[in-house]
């Protein structure tokens, strides 16, 4: 049989990259990366306000030709008889809710020479939180009338999602939000871009978007009710029909690539471009993600995906971002949830705080750190910390909190600091799985992706320590491109792919690292006190209810600190 390969692109919060797969042997042969080059680390600030985040267009129309011929000329110096034309489809995966505002054409008004300087037309990043009151608003008015819509989204609708940026544009802009023929999750735009279907009414929608962001759901007809919508804002309502009726799984076809990106690429025109998706969502796909595997995506921030079959019982669960039929696999119920910061913390702490004694820049800094944690067991530096310096997504949902650190003296070194924000992250993960099981969903084993499962030793055995499981690590540093990939090579069906379904590509081109981190039944032991102060703090600062007092937190954390010196 002929060689036959695919192509996933991820665009991620700062970069996009590409990987292209060999569906045969699932050799990684070309991957490429491009740095977003607008704004500080390819986000578009506001000094004003510091929950602004948005992004250029242009970047990701650069990014993609970019990235697709340096996979194509990488994959040429690895295999001299690679040939292009073999491709037969191309996946996609982008960050969400990222949401674009476009005119009757597809355009981003952000490329409009009248809207090229003007933030609010811009794309609105997921990170965007200026619309925590209008989020409010919708959750409020969900729970008068419409209770259902909350839920399959945690119970609480975010200022991350589609509804509340939209309702904020029309507010801070209304210019703006009038010149919008329509709006477009990223992941949606990227597959329209490139079958040359720019008509935001026909183009194809992901229901991974339109599910866990914008209220989507078959049981009440598609999007909100024009009456809710209307109760919120009437402009809402008028919006709902100049939006979409219909979404897609990513196994299916949103189209056929055009002629022009053919060209542009170096590609075979009209070869399959699947439906896209979010990209912790594909990352899931390309970890291996099946029943009773929760694939933890380590970056930035996390997400935490599982699946459950759609023919079995499943209860709302609380405080997750979404359970969504067919968001991360046909026929299966995608269940998100995760922490809004975890390499952002760390990033924030060894660029602002951390001292040059430990290290010249960012990553020296790191490196020495860990060396000074070597042989530091756990409550040894006497700290505790929250992990919600960007909100708290699971299981708390609310936006508004904020990270503190708990138990610092004269002493207290800037590694000690760095081990508390680590331990923090896992005590947040363990609640994810703790809620996870609370409602039925057994997490038979954990599979781990991203920056920090790849090159954070440390934190991997802490997390394992933590929550007193094996932490087993995708062999893929691409899994959200491989998943991308995989559903590009679904979209051209089984005849081109070889694959009878998503399951069948995955057992052959998914594996995990020879190596996995054991936990320690010692140190989880005493991680198990910690974590007992840790969601007494969770629960004091982050929930209406709690009752209880925090006077002995401190000394319970001198005496763990004690006892873990004394030995």
């Amino acid at each position: 049989m002929s060689k036959r390969y695919s192509i996933g692109l991820d665009y991620g919060t700062n970069s996009c990259r590409s990987l292209l797969v060999d569906l045969e042997t699932g050799a990684e042969l070309g991957s490429a990366v491009f740095n977003y080059p607008s704004g500080e680390l390819g986000i578009l600030t506001d000094p004003r306000d510091p929950n602004v985040a948005r992004q250029n267009p242009q970047d990701y129309i650069d990014g993609m030709v970019a990235v697709v011929t340096g996979a194509i000329e990488q994959a040429r110096r690895a295999d001299p008889g690679f040939d292009a034309g073999r491709v037969i489809g191309i996946g996609v995966d982008t960050t969400g809710s990222t949401v674009i505002p476009v005119d009757a054409d597809g355009t981003p008004l952000g490329l409009l020479e009248e809207f090229r300087d003007n933030l609010n037309a811009q794309v609105w990043l997921w990170k965007d939180h200026t619309a925590h009151e209008e989020a409010a608003e919708i959750t409020a008015a969900a729970r008068r009338t419409h209770p259902q819509y909350l839920d399959r989204c945690g119970g609480t609708y975010s200022s991350e999602w589609f509804w509340s940026k939209l309702l904020r544009l029309k507010r801070v802009d209304p210019g703006v939000f009038a010149a919008a023929a329509s709006f477009v999750e990223h992941c949606d735009w990227i597959p329209a871009l490139l079958t040359g279907q720019s008509d935001p009414l026909k183009m194809a929608r992901s229901v991974c978007a339109a599910g866990h962001k914008a209220m989507y759901n078959p049981d009440w007809g598609g999007l909100p009710a024009r009456d809710f919508l209307a109760s919120v804002d009437p402009a809402l309502a008028g919006l709902r029909d100049r939006l979409y009726h219909r979404a897609l799984t990513s196994d299916q076809l949103a189209g056929r690539l055009s002629p022009n990106w053919a060209k542009k690429l170096g590609l075979r025109t009209g070869i399959a471009v699947a439906a896209g998706a979010f990209d912790a969502h594909m990352g899931a796909v390309g970890a291996g993600v099946r029943e009773g595997t929760l694939v933890k995506i380590l970056g930035t921030s996390t997400c935490d995906l599982m699946i459950h079959p759609n023919q079995q019982e499943l209860a709302d669960i609380p405080g997750l971002c979404g359970i969504v039929d067919g968001s991360v696999l046909p026929g299966c119920y995608g269940l998100e949830a995760g922490q809004s910061a975890v390499g952002d913390i760390f990033l924030w702490f060894v660029n602002h705080l951390v001292p040059e004694c430990y290290g010249a820049d960012a990553a020296a800094k790191f490196e020495g750190m860990e060396r000074a944690m070597v042989g530091m067991k756990p409550g040894e530096t006497g700290l505790m910390a929250l992990d919600w310096n960007n909100g708290n997504r699971t299981i708390l949902t609310d936006v508004r909190l904020s990270g503190m650190i708990l138990g610092q003296t004269l002493h207290t070194e800037a590694h000690e600091i760095y081990r508390a924000l680590i331990e923090a992250t896992a005590y947040g993960a363990l609640t994810i799985v703790n809620r996870f099981e609370e409602y039925g969903v057994k997490v038979v084993e954990i599979v781990c992706t991203g920056g920090l499962a790849v090159k954070n030793a440390t934190l991997m055995q802490i997390y394992a320590d933590v929550l007193g499981r094996p932490m087993k690590v995708s062999q893929s540093e691409q899994t959200c491109a491989l998943g991308a990939a995989i559903f590009g090579a679904m979209a051209a069906g089984a005849v081109e792919s070889g694959f009878d379904s998503v399951q069948g590509a995955q057992e052959q081109l998914c594996r995990v690292r020879d190596g996995v981190y054991m936990p320690d039944r010692g140190r989880h032991e005493t991680y198990r006190k910690l974590y007992g102060i840790y969601r007494r703090l969770h629960d004091a600062f982050g929930t209406s209810d709690w009752e209880g007092g925090l006077h002995g937190v401190m000394k319970e954390l001198i005496a763990i600190r004690e006892g873990a010196r004394a030995e």
